[in-house]
């Protein structure tokens, strides 16, 4: 397993990972797939286009507008403030993605991009990826 170190910026990012989890799977000859792994409770993984930066950024507007920071939220703990609705977005895109790999390469559609989604930034974060056979 090798794991990806990320610092994210804003509460809500998302950060294509795609070239760091290919380079990730530099040693896992043989492998037949990679699963790329969030071990946050805030944060998430998913695949959309990676070719313009702008999906980006609509996915971030469109899940802050699909869960919303005001709403009453009974997870409240957080010294930073509620962080209720961060679980709630990670939750939505999932923590985990698998993709097939072809000749040791990420087998994505042509623009496809794997995409980091933070929802409780900024923050250090960690990506997990492993080859599987």
């Amino acid at each position: 397993m090798q794991e990806i170190a990320l610092k994210t910026e804003r509460k809500t990012q998302l950060v294509d990972i795609t070239k760091q989890v290919q380079s990730a799977l530099a040693d896992a000859g043989g492998a037949n797939a990679a699963l790329v792994y969030v071990p946050h409770t805030t944060a998430g993984v998913t695949i959309n286009e990676g070719a313009d930066p702008l999906v980006g950024e609509d996915i971030e507007s469109a899940l802050e507008q699909v869960v919303h920071e005001d709403w009453q939220w009974k997870h409240t703990e957080d010294p930073d403030g509620p962080n209720a609705p961060s679980h709630v977005r990670a939750t939505l895109t999932g923590s985990q993605v698998l993709i097939p790999l072809r000749d040791g390469k990420l087998a994505l559609g042509r623009y496809q991009g794997i995409y980091f989604c933070e929802y409780d930034g900024p923050r250090d974060r960690t990506v997990y990826v492993t080859g599987l056979s």
